[in-house]
């Protein structure tokens, strides 16, 4: 196998595949920086922002890409009244007792989409996509969008975290809540806020998944274990140390494959999170401790 090979079998499938996992490794870096808890509902609610996405492209004949923001926006809807719902009221309680939530949370999301769409594999577009060469390296445009809609995406949150009224809110809530309020900061809008975002990255992650791969209703809860070891390896709580994180598992993932049978592909970030745990719980770029 000689280098471009290399590249076009395993490093571009593992940078798009990376970049997936960034949008989603982001969205749970900023629950557990601001909130304090793992999200364990944060993979099947980018299963349901893939959906959502497919029904505006075959429901209501909206193009591709437009579908993305529509996703985006009625995901981020739907974390919010979950929020309001579930997680509210158990704000003051021990964090472990809104993880356990948040897996019912997971299990009644899946099944909302098992009952409108079924359990079948499903595609937003059909046919074959010929890659186009560019100087050797093969590229499908839809990769070439994941990678660039993930670093826009990223791009624009940390402008937003670092210029808005709103982003300062949710810095300061993230390094300490109860000086934040003593401050002047509405604790509550900033947790609205963070749910809008989360939502928002969750649907984008479960669209570009459905668009590199297929739809299914399990597609959520297989990457959330790879999401979170991407946001443990960059460091919980950094924006880029998820995105680092993020296109680390997802390169590794895909070049395991050289040396183990595919089905271990997940194996791999189950031992990325593992030895991150170990030997620096505070990931690479020395986020919060879980």
């Amino acid at each position: 196998m000689d280098f471009l090979e290399f590249v076009n079998f395993y490093i571009v499938p593992g940078l798009v595949l990376g970049s997936i996992y960034a949008l989603g490794a982001v969205g749970i870096t900023l629950v557990f920086a601001i909130l304090r808890y793992a999200h364990l509902a944060h993979g099947d609610m980018a299963t349901l922002g893939a959906f959502v996405a497919f029904a505006a492209v075959t429901l209501a004949g909206v193009p591709l890409y437009a579908a993305l923001p529509i996703a985006m926006v009625a995901t981020a809807l739907v974390a919010v009244g979950i929020d309001r719902l579930f997680y509210d009221y158990l704000r003051e309680r021990p964090r472990i007792v809104t993880v356990m939530a948040s897996l019912g949370v997971a299990l009644m999301v899946r099944s909302v989409v098992q009952v409108i769409w079924g359990v079948d594999a499903e595609t937003y577009t059909r046919g074959i996509v010929r890659p186009e060469n560019w100087w050797g390296i093969r590229l499908k445009d839809r990769e070439i969008a994941t990678v660039l809609t993930m670093i826009g995406l990223v791009l624009c949150l940390q402008l937003f975290l670092m210029k808005t009224k709103w982003g300062k809110a949710m810095r300061a809530m993230s390094d300490n809540p109860n000086l934040a309020l003593l401050s002047g900061v509405d604790n509550a809008k900033v947790v609205f806020v963070t749910w809008m975002i989360v939502g928002g990255l969750c649907a984008a992650a479960g669209f570009f998944l459905g668009l590199n791969t297929e739809l299914k209703s399990m597609m959520g809860w297989q990457m959330l274990l790879p999401m979170f070891a991407a946001a443990i390896l960059g460091g919980v709580g950094r924006i880029e140390g998820a995105v680092i994180g993020g296109l680390v598992v997802g390169v590794v993932e895909e070049v395991s494959v050289m040396f183990l049978p595919s089905e271990y592909k997940a194996a791999t970030a189950f031992a990325i999170l593992l030895v991150m745990l170990i030997v620096r719980p505070t990931g690479l770029l020395r986020g919060k401790v879980l």
